[in-house]
């Protein structure tokens, strides 16, 4: 079962302190017990007046559970320490807990029974004060900074309770193998564990994902959110070169999911998204690395999906893109990351794919889109994304009813090409070395 908040807020871990006690004195206990047997049963039986195949087989017997009790001594006292272990830990992430939504409240921020923070400060402001800042310029700013500062807070502590899980279920995966016996020794498979480990730490961590047989490597990740409303705005700020910028949303739903298979040096890697609502933007700003202006507006539902095949330094890729809705949007760039030109406007669905290839991080494609619906598009681009790879690109499109648009993609990775470089220096070299 999965802590929440409340679990995580109400817990009472003082009772961790007398189980582990009474673990470990159960431990000692087992030892004298051992001690005893070996004394009083094995001891006297094995005096040499008793012979014969009887004799063997009780002295095996009894070395089988002079073996337990000492096991049961060993798997006991790895309880106590885990326990106390536990405890340590537990209460230290339940504190944190606590700490975050202490200085939550202190800063006006109340926190409900989920966990969720609000901002309350400006619950208790006058009538004149609440007129006052109702009728201020940076209202809506404000209670934007707010709504973002409180998930802010919602999210540290939904970030600690988590970590509160993570350990609870750590110490679940101690405890429980602490008490398998695999061992085939003493009475076999099922009786104590004499190798029980005692350290959280150790015993505690997660069961190493199990790889392919044919040495794939799958990683995946994925995120959804929804429904949701929102607005904000900002500017100018003219140290940062922020004219004005301001954005509106009214979510329906997200979702977003990537994984990549991985098997040196081959890479496959896909994802997919998908949204629905209604969302606009503009903004405007001026920096030492350019200039950039746009606005944009979006009602309806779309959804992408695309995927890379890489085998060192060849690669293909395709993507695949629909979009039921109306859309706008203008946009101009100029700076030291590339320039953009366009512009588009478009009411209906559209069905859009992408396919292009890259050898050594230079890289080719075409793009083809149907659309079903009024609408017209052009745009000429040169920038660089996120990874520092270039694009370079012209578009154009037009549908009085039914049409489409068609377009070219250029790419150029730095990083790769010069990698592709040195690999292709490295065999050169390596080959003149077995010439001579």
């Amino acid at each position: 079962m999965t802590l929440n908040y409340q679990d995580v807020v109400t817990a009472d871990l003082s009772s961790f302190t007398d189980v582990a006690a009474a673990w470990e004195k159960m431990g000692e206990r087992f030892g004298e017990l051992k001690t005893n047997y070996a004394q009083n049963v094995q001891g006297v039986l094995a005096n040499g007046s008793w012979q014969g195949q009887a004799f063997g087989a009780q002295q095996n017997s009894a070395a089988a559970i002079a073996f337990e009790f000492q096991a049961a001594k060993t798997e006991a006292l790895a309880i106590a320490s885990l326990l106390t272990d536990a405890q340590t830990e537990l209460t230290r992430l339940q504190k944190a807990v606590k700490n975050l939504v202490a200085d939550a409240e202190k800063k006006e921020y109340k926190v409900d029974s989920f966990g969720k923070a609000t901002y309350v400060g400006y619950d208790n402001l006058s009538p004149q004060e609440r007129y006052v800042f109702q009728h201020d310029p940076d209202h809506t700013r404000l209670l934007a900074d707010a709504r973002e500062k409180a998930q802010g807070w919602t999210d540290q502590i939904a970030k600690a309770v988590k970590a509160v899980d993570d350990a609870d279920q750590s110490v679940k995966r101690a405890l429980s193998r602490a008490t398998s016996d695999a061992s085939i020794d003493g009475i076999g498979i099922g009786g104590f564990n004499t190798q029980a480990e005692g350290d959280l730490a150790k015993a505690g961590k997660p069961d190493p994902k199990p790889g392919k047989k044919d040495g794939w490597v799958a990683e995946t990740d994925s995120e959804a959110s929804g429904p949701a409303v929102g607005t904000d705005a900002s500017g100018p700020n003219i140290g940062k070169g922020k004219l004005a910028e301001a954005e509106a949303h009214a979510d329906l739903g997200r979702a977003k999911a990537e994984g990549t298979l991985t098997n040196a040096p081959m890479e496959l890697a896909g994802e997919a998204e998908a949204y629905a609502g209604a969302k606009a933007s503009a903004a405007a700003g001026v920096t030492n690395e350019g200039a950039q202006a746009e606005a944009k507006a979006f009602a309806g539902g779309e959804a992408s999906a695309s995927g890379t095949a890489d085998a060192g330094p060849v690669g293909v890729y395709g993507r695949a893109e629909a979009m039921a809705g109306v859309e706008a949007g203008v946009n101009a760039q100029a700076g030291v990351d590339g320039v953009a030109l366009g512009a588009e406007a478009f009411a209906g669905a559209k069905a859009a794919v992408g396919a292009g290839a890259d050898t050594g991080g230079i890289g080719v494609g075409v793009t083809a889109e149907g659309w079903a619906g009024p609408g017209a598009e052009a745009s000429l681009n040169a920038s660089k994304d996120a990874n520092d790879v270039w694009h370079f690109g012209p578009k154009v499109g037009i549908s009085p009813g039914l049409g489409g648009a068609v377009g070219f993609e250029f790419t150029v990775d730095p990083g790769k090409v010069v990698n592709t470089v040195g690999d292709a220096a490295s065999w050169v070299g390596d080959g003149l070395g077995s010439l001579f």
